[in-house]
């Protein structure tokens, strides 16, 4: 048997061979990005891979999710790796699809290739030979929290539970046999070092807003009518000036857009529509700043005798990496990148749907550099395909050598004292709970609710 640092670097050699694999896998998802839910390309791409290296998987879980599992020796934890095939809607990414808008913005596109890079590492060193438990190679959909509507309507029609992609796979039990998780993100912040690990980072919910007015002619009788955008103006000035009123500690995010501000110059604005995140540090937090939000809706429709309806999604929860995960990846960082490459960030204001998985179980979620652009922004790229691709594919692989080698001693050390801060059950009933479309008229001041 060979020393634990032996495998490892047995690991990265193999992984080092399949460079021009693991490059071809991450530039043709670059190419070719899908929004979430419907990543059927780049899932097929990820299945043609484990089936190339033998891993047993299962397909089209919450539509387009692919899981593999790599067994061990003997019996033991399940450790999974993470990548996220969905990318964001930017049209105007030098890449994007001319169709759909979409565009790899973010940097999934490189999390699949070190996810399935990890994977080829792994299976090419025989590494299983010397690990217990699994290792789960999991590749997930729709973390970018975008096409709202279409979600909440496929929601309604029964086909979602949940609009994020990690939040449905729990609901359906696909994370009820893994017992740890982890994954990288990737960061194009130049003012940063290579690995960036931050303690914390905000959870969210989201809102979808429509005030509803009377058509009449703009210029003729405007008084005949009630003007939907002005109820908007109003409520958003109002959204503004609780700004003050929010702890600086929370970290709460709000930033509301408006979708639809009317139909015609010449009409008097009947409908619009808003969408919103409310973003916080803790659950707390973010649902005390969600009723201000609601309340500043309200004051806007009563202002202008107009209707608001709100609907409340759950959205993310904040995250929280473990804090023993954070010291091993915090070895293998040193030993892959340079020690003096790593550094500890501060909490995010961000929210990523890892958040939830780190509610229910020991789960880490760094960052790693390679990128150059904007995040989320049309010239965002990966442009050092060795730190973003490989060195990334690298440290998956040596932390679940980490955990799960010999006896997975040091996985089974964690799980010991790891206590959740929610089971499933209580996740589940706590986001479905946050599901809520009250109806407000202005007018009478009363409000209903839809079922």
């Amino acid at each position: 048997m060979n020393s634990k640092e032996e495998l490892k670097k047995r690991v990265c050699e193999a992984i080092d061979l399949r460079r021009g694999k693991i490059e071809e896998i991450g530039d043709k998802i670059m190419r070719e990005p899908e929004l979430g839910f419907k990543e059927f390309k780049t899932a097929k791409l990820v299945s043609n891979v484990m089936e190339e290296f033998k891993i047993p998987h299962q397909t089209k879980l919450a539509f387009t999710g692919v899981k593999g599992e790599l067994k061990g020796k003997d019996s033991g934890p399940a450790v999974a790796l993470l990548g996220e095939l969905d990318s964001l809607l930017v049209p105007d990414h030098f890449l994007a699809d001319p169709e759909t808008g979409a565009a790899h913005a973010c940097g999934h596109n490189a999390q699949i290739a070190s996810l399935m890079g990890a994977m080829m590492g792994l299976v090419d060193a025989n590494a299983s030979e010397e690990l217990a438990g699994k290792v789960v190679f999991f590749a997930v959909p729709a973390e970018e929290y975008v096409e709202v509507e279409y979600r909440a309507s496929l929601v309604k029609e029964g086909k979602l539970g949940f609009l994020g992609g990690k939040p449905e796979l729990v609901r359906l039990g696909h994370f009820d046999d893994i017992d740890m998780a982890m994954m990288i993100h990737h960061h194009s912040n130049p003012n940063v070092k290579k690995v960036v690990l931050g303690k914390s980072s905000n959870g969210c919910v989201v809102k979808m807003i429509r005030f509803i007015g009377r058509a009449s002619h703009a210029g003729q009788s405007p008084h005949r009518g009630i003007n939907a955008l002005n109820a908007a103006h109003v409520a958003l000035a109002a959204i503004h000036a609780q700004r003050e009123t929010y702890k600086d500690a929370d970290t709460i995010r709000v930033h509301p857009i408006i979708t639809h501000g009317g139909d015609l110059v010449n009409v008097v604005p009947s409908e619009v529509r808003m969408e919103s995140y409310v973003r916080g540090k803790t659950n707390k937090a973010i649902l005390d700043a969600n009723q201000k939000v609601d309340r500043a809706l309200r004051a806007g429709a009563m202002a202008i005798g107009a209707q608001v309806e709100i609907e409340t999604i759950p959205g993310y929860f904040p995250l929280i990496n473990d804090p023993q995960l954070s010291e091993i990846f915090e070895d293998n960082s040193a030993a892959i990148v340079g020690k003096d490459e790593y550094m500890t960030g501060d909490h995010g204001a961000g929210s990523t749907d890892m958040g939830d998985i780190a509610h229910l179980m020991p789960a880490l979620h760094p960052a790693i550099g390679g990128a150059v652009g904007r995040n989320h922004g049309s010239d965002y790229q990966i442009a050092d395909k060795e730190l973003a691709y490989l060195a990334s594919a690298k440290l998956l692989a040596t932390m679940a050598i980490d955990l799960l080698y010999g006896q997975a001693e040091k996985a089974r050390e964690i799980l010991a004292d790891y206590q959740p801060k929610m089971k499933k059950a209580q996740y589940i009933k706590y986001q479905q709970k946050v599901f809520r479309t009250e109806i407000y008229d202005g007018e009478t001041g009363k409000a209903r609710f839809k079922p």
